[in-house]
């Protein structure tokens, strides 16, 4: 996902916010710091609001997280919730432009805890934010017209427009490829493109594929193409140096993983048995 300066990335926050869990009570922390979890047992964790894990992402991005009912939900949702269960508080959102939750900056204006929008750990983001441990294997996709190109060297060879997320893995591959693709703030625009004849392919993360061809009139005309295994894998992120928060959330992951809650979630959410699981530390 793309780079800005801080002060154009801050003009880009929205002020909205969903509540998807109720929670229990938080109390002020008068040193500047944010709020500090004070519900009985819970870990003490700076959050920048009390009462709540404020979490970033970017909509839509199904099937990690979209809305529904006016709800928020999704494989990274129910995977953040976790970690707000530990903490015995709420989880509420925040919906931004990608390319300034990987940058950094929304964590650094303290708008939200933790960034949860399907995101790939790179040596490039590293270096603006602490990820937790791997949750989730990256594999990119196209999506084409019926009877169009099928590959990343077709598209090229056939000079076809290409549209990608800004600022993410795809754009890099794109570029990898002497591939010079049109950039679209978040994923629904994307598909519109596609659909409007704006652009003749996508390139996006093959779970988000797969929940677009759920749709009658995404599948009546267009199809899966050509599938990439990265290498890469997704995390959650927080703030540089937020250790306590990070130590919450990566041990309410390795319980998920162990009981058997993050395979049940993904095959909730992604709709097949995962082919392999995540390590626990």
């Amino acid at each position: 996902m793309a780079h800005r300066s801080k002060l154009a990335a801050l003009a880009l926050l929205p002020a909205l916010t969903l509540v998807v869990t109720v929670g229990a009570c938080a109390k002020s922390d008068t040193s500047g710091g944010g709020s500090t979890s004070a519900a009985p047992g819970a870990p003490a964790v700076k959050l920048v609001k009390a009462g709540q894990l404020t979490t970033c992402t970017s909509l839509p991005y199904p099937p990690f997280q979209t809305e529904e009912g006016g709800k928020i939900v999704g494989f990274d949702v129910d995977l953040v919730d976790l970690a707000a269960k530990k903490l015995n508080t709420k989880q509420e959102f925040s919906d931004v432009k990608f390319d300034v939750i990987k940058s950094g900056a929304v964590l650094n204006a303290n708008q939200c805890d933790v960034a949860a929008a399907g995101m790939t750990i790179t040596e490039e983001r590293k270096a603006n934010l602490d990820f937790s441990n791997p949750y989730f294997d990256e594999v990119l996709s196209i999506l084409t017209k019926k009877g169009g190109a099928k590959t990343l060297d077709e598209v090229k060879s056939q000079k076809l427009r290409l549209g990608v997320q800004t600022g993410t893995t795809s754009l890099d591959l794109a570029k990898d490829k002497g591939i010079e693709a049109t950039e679209f703030d978040d994923a629904g625009k994307q598909l519109l493109a596609l659909q409007s004849g704006q652009i003749d392919v996508i390139l996006q993360d093959l779970p988000v594929v797969n929940d677009w061809l759920k749709k009658p009139e995404v599948t009546e005309k267009f199809e899966l193409g050509e599938t990439i295994e990265s290498g890469n894998q997704y995390g959650f992120a927080v703030k540089k140096g937020n250790a306590e928060l990070l130590k919450v959330i990566n041990e309410s992951l390795d319980a998920a993983i162990k009981d058997g809650t993050w395979a049940k979630t993904y095959k909730q959410w992604i709709g097949s048995e995962p082919k392999s699981t995540p390590k626990t530390k």
